[in-house]
């Protein structure tokens, strides 16, 4: 492939004690943890509002136990409460797949007014687009809004990005997918329908695309959300697809809105549901991006053994909710009795790049194996990692 050269001065236009470099969960956790504490923050976000797959993927459930998830968590749950925007806390059932069930736009609302009211500078429709190493250390991230390209710097960095695009710039040591193939866990597509209260007309004219017209057929489909009054939230699995390369992105959301118009085709042509295509997510919802080498990478061993660690930080729950990347079916990699875990617990050390100095992470880019992501991936525990890893400002990283 060939290559050129390009060089240009930004301004630093923006500096702070701690740069969080994503705002989904795990991001939001992170700022708002580390600006209670008394530092100056930046969150970067390349969409407009906070949240990520929760509420512009559109996933609208917390899964996993709730209750006792961190500070941060426990003011976002008050305050979807207060707003009669998520349905009543029930105790996690180990072995189970439980989750509770949200207003994903309402959840957008109050994560913007709890990092403003903490004093979080927020910078939206922004992405990041570099990052500048001085002396072994993280010195600025190039970041790229409305403005133009201009420079954040900061004394600590964290990665909430999800996909490890930090770690990934800097040159540290990543991993993905599964390690014979580099196949990822395959992305989901939400998208929702009314319900009319009678049947709808098949709304796949003919000659678009390739419509289902058998339930064997059909890929994985899973159409367990409510989306407030007569509203549904369905989900799609969409596998074989690369979130690390931008042409296989692009190739995974034309799919992935192809597939779902031949899939309402089935339900309102050959079952007779009353949906009526309302909207879809306005992007696809990604499981695993590039998982960043840590200090010490979490093993489905660990899982399965409820470990406990001198450093824990958070506490998994979920069970190993590894889908086969290699077909649209509801195949688990593992056998139905091997997925679920007891309690275990995520140690610090896996928030440490093993090269950096200032730089952690948190969200689903942490260290561990692609099995052991499937259940530590889910938001309550992305949510735990966040907020430790933004109390943990100067503080130095555990010796390799």
């Amino acid at each position: 492939m060939q290559q050129v050269t390009w060089q240009r001065s930004v301004p630093v236009r923006y500096e702070a004690d701690v740069a969080v470099i994503g705002g989904g969960i795990a991001g939001v956790s992170a700022a708002a943890a580390a600006a209670r504490s008394g530092a100056s923050v930046v969150l970067v976000e390349r969409f407009g509002v906070t949240g990520g797959n929760m509420t512009v993927g559109g996933v609208a459930n917390f899964c996993g136990e709730t209750a006792g998830q961190g500070e941060v968590f426990d003011e976002i749950l008050g305050h979807l409460e207060q707003f009669d925007a998520i349905v009543p806390y029930q105790p996690f059932a180990y072995g189970g797949c439980q989750s509770r069930v949200l207003d994903h736009e309402i959840l957008a609302v109050i994560l913007q007014e709890v990092l403003l009211k903490r004093g979080v500078k927020l910078l939206l429709h922004t992405r990041f687009v570099d990052v500048i190493e001085r002396g072994g250390r993280l010195a600025e991230a190039i970041v790229a809004g409305a403005s133009g390209p201009e420079a954040l710097r900061a004394r600590q960095f964290i990665d909430c990005t999800g996909d490890g695009l930090v770690a990934k710039a800097a040159g540290y040591a990543v991993e993905k997918g599964r390690a014979e193939d580099q196949l990822q866990l395959p992305m989901s597509l939400m998208f929702f329908v009314r319900e009319m209260g009678e049947p709808v007309a098949d709304q796949l004219p003919e000659g678009w695309f390739d419509p289902v017209r058998a339930r064997e057929d059909l890929p994985m489909t899973s159409p367990n959300w409510p989306n407030g009054p007569r509203g549904r939230a369905i989900k799609l699995k969409v596998p074989m697809f690369d979130s690390t390369d931008t042409e296989s992105m692009t190739a995974a959301e034309i799919a992935a809105r192809r597939r779902m118009l031949e899939v309402l085709s089935y339900f309102q042509a050959v079952e007779g549901k009353d949906w009526r295509f309302d909207h879809c997510s306005p992007i696809i919802g990604i499981r695993e991006g590039y998982r960043i080498v840590g200090r010490y990478v979490l093993s489905v061993d660990d899982l399965r053994a409820g470990r406990e660690f001198d450093d824990a930080i958070a506490r998994g729950v979920f069970y190993l909710d590894g889908h086969k990347p290699d077909d649209d079916k509801r195949t688990y990699i593992l056998p139905k009795e091997e997925l679920y875990v007891p309690p275990y617990q995520i140690p610090f050390r896996c928030l440490v790049p093993r090269d950096a100095r200032n730089l952690l992470m948190a969200g689903r880019c942490l260290s561990a194996e692609q099995l052991a992501l499937s259940s530590a991936r889910v938001t309550t525990t992305c949510s735990m990692m966040g907020q430790d890893a933004g109390l943990r400002r100067g503080s130095p990283p555990p010796a390799p």
